[in-house]
């Protein structure tokens, strides 16, 4: 593999509206995070991705961008990014923005532009139909519910949206949109960026026609992932941007890819991809169900097992994977992967480091280095993510009861992860020093970040460790660039695996059960083995046995 400057970094993502507050509004903002920025060096982190913070009417929390140029007031100023990227850099950091160029907001001048001329210029930067003999041109449904088809107000037009209805899809087909795009991103990347996440990219590339596809569900309407699996050509556009913004500035891309088709691995993320790296969210959507959440099924550990040792064998050779338990999008890692009887410290500890060794770039996200868990939300009024608003509606629709309905939201709302950041156990989590746009945690006096900084076997001294040890000398190479070799994949409740390197290899070896299990791995003598790691004060090694306790996780060189 052709070694890149971003290879051996550490990666975090910050949900701005939730992570610090500096004037007492509410809102988390820009200020609030380079107050933090020391913070984040004392954590070992070397780039962060921040969602975004562009003029925007937030229907969807800011991935409606009204203007790609200009910050939302609520989150501060141009100068205050300008200032946040040059104090960033002067620690090492690099900064990397959301890039969201499969739509933008309906109140973008292009597309106030295109309203009032469907068939003019801005038009054709967007996708403007009318019915045909009474019908809608297809049955598709936006990613939020309902047809991707909504009416321009006082006309006999539709434009599409596979997301929230003030989110019209920009048309890449036409090139000077691409254009456009290519100068907003080239105007980033020389402010000083570091690069870009690429949000929802794989909708840029459409069918060649509107059609109907067969229904998944009493509505009549088609998910959007068996659209997209018609599409092809998407690789044109792809390249072309890598071409114009990203190779010239050496800038960091990681792509949010959920529908590559087979084969396609390496045009995405090889040495020749369209981008650095690619999410790896085999195990995200591991259980999910076309018929909505109420539908989904609970990965259990061996499925988690199962999908990283599949991601970790399909990426061998070709390039990293950007490694994950949660993001803005989704659930508390440790409410979503670990059984209930596991959800505490020494757990938190289990899925950290079985996902944080793995190869590629791992990624945290804000106050999982806590062990940040999920809410319980009692209504839907408490709710303000709009995804989970619908999918509450499509519980209804299905006969669940209103309590039934919220255990389900309580379990994959987004806002699960956009609670406020818990900094301490002061009032509002020491997050604001007004009314949180969104409630707390209540848990927020027991697990905070004051709290875990006075505990050495704190979860947030267990990821400090994770990160020194991944950039420590002496493992580095291995820990960056050695093969992952699964052991033991049939042991119920074990998942393990080597970090292979010239001449070195690191296990990695950690028991879901409660009971303690004995494992033998062959051709290890734990005589001449060095204990790198563990979430256990004893690591009880003999010969080629081991004996891993409840819940424990060891990192061992030999």
């Amino acid at each position: 593999m052709r070694k890149e400057w971003w290879h051996g970094k550490v990666a975090y993502q910050i949900y701005p509206k939730s992570f610090s507050d500096s004037n007492g509004d509410g809102i988390g903002d820009l200020k609030g995070i380079m107050e933090k920025l020391d913070y984040l060096k004392e954590l070992g982190i070397d780039l962060v991705w921040i969602s975004p913070v562009y003029l925007s009417p937030c229907a969807d929390q800011g991935y409606d961008i009204a203007d790609y140029y200009k910050i939302d007031p609520v989150f501060g100023t141009m100068e205050d990014m300008d200032r946040l990227i040059e104090e960033a850099k002067k620690r090492g950091i690099g900064i990397v923005m959301d890039l969201v160029v499969n739509h933008c907001s309906d109140e973008h001048e292009w597309f106030r532009k295109a309203c009032a001329d469907p068939e003019g210029e801005y038009g054709k930067y967007f996708y403007f139909e009318k019915k045909k003999d009474g019908e809608l041109p297809c049955n598709w449904r936006s990613y939020f519910g309902g047809s991707v088809w909504e009416p321009v107000p006082n006309s006999d037009w539709y434009y599409l949206h596979v997301f929230h209805k003030k989110q019209p899809d920009l048309n890449w087909e036409n090139p000077m949109v691409r254009e456009r795009i290519y100068d907003m991103m080239n105007w980033w990347l020389d402010k000083g960026l570091a690069g870009f996440r690429i949000d929802a990219i794989i909708n840029i590339k459409k069918p060649d026609q509107f059609r109907n596809y067969p229904p998944d569900r009493e509505d009549g309407l088609c998910d959007m992932g068996t659209v997209l699996a018609d599409a092809s050509g998407i690789g044109e556009f792809l390249r072309e941007m890598r071409d114009k913004t990203f190779r010239p500035h050496k800038a960091f891309s990681v792509g949010e890819v959920f529908n590559a088709k087979d084969g396609e691995l390496a045009d995405f993320a090889g040495e020749d991809g369209y981008f650095s790296s690619i999410f790896d969210f085999r195990q995200t959507v591991e259980g999910k169900s076309v018929d909505g959440w109420y539908g989904a099924r609970t990965p259990t550990p061996e499925d988690y097992k199962r999908c990283c040792f599949e991601s970790q064998r399909e990426m061998e050779g070709i390039g990293l994977y950007s490694n994950i338990i949660e993001n803005h999008d989704e659930p508390r890692g440790v409410s979503y992967y670990l059984p209930q009887e596991a959800r505490n410290d020494k757990g938190k500890k289990l899925l950290a480091a079985l996902y944080f060794l793995l190869k590629g770039l791992p990624f945290i996200y804000q106050g999982q280095e806590l062990g940040m868990e999920n809410m319980v939300f009692d209504s839907i009024e408490q709710v303000d993510d709009i995804s989970s608003q619908e999918e509450y509606q499509v519980c209804m629709n299905a006969g669940l009861s209103k309590k039934e309905a919220m255990d389900v939201i309580s379990r994959y709302s987004r806002d699960n992860a956009r609670t406020p950041f818990q900094w301490s156990g002061e009032e509002n989590a020491g997050f604001t020093s007004g009314k949180p746009w969104l409630n707390v945690n209540p848990n927020y006096k027991e697990i905070n970040l004051k709290r875990q900084r006075k505990e050495p076997d704190s979860v947030f001294e267990f990821y400090k460790k994770l990160i020194c040890l991944r950039k420590t000398s002496t493992y580095q190479e291995t820990l960056v660039y050695g093969r992952t070799e699964p052991v033991l994949e049939e042991e119920p409740g074990i998942m393990a695996y080597f970090r292979v390197g010239q001449g070195q290899r690191i296990l990695v070896a950690g028991n879901f059960g409660q009971e303690a299990k004995r494992i033998r791995i062959a051709g290890m003598d734990w005589e001449k083995c060095q204990v790198l790691l563990s979430n256990d004060k004893v690591v009880d090694g003999n010969g080629d046995k081991l004996v891993l306790q409840g819940l424990q996780v060891v990192v061992v060189e030999g």
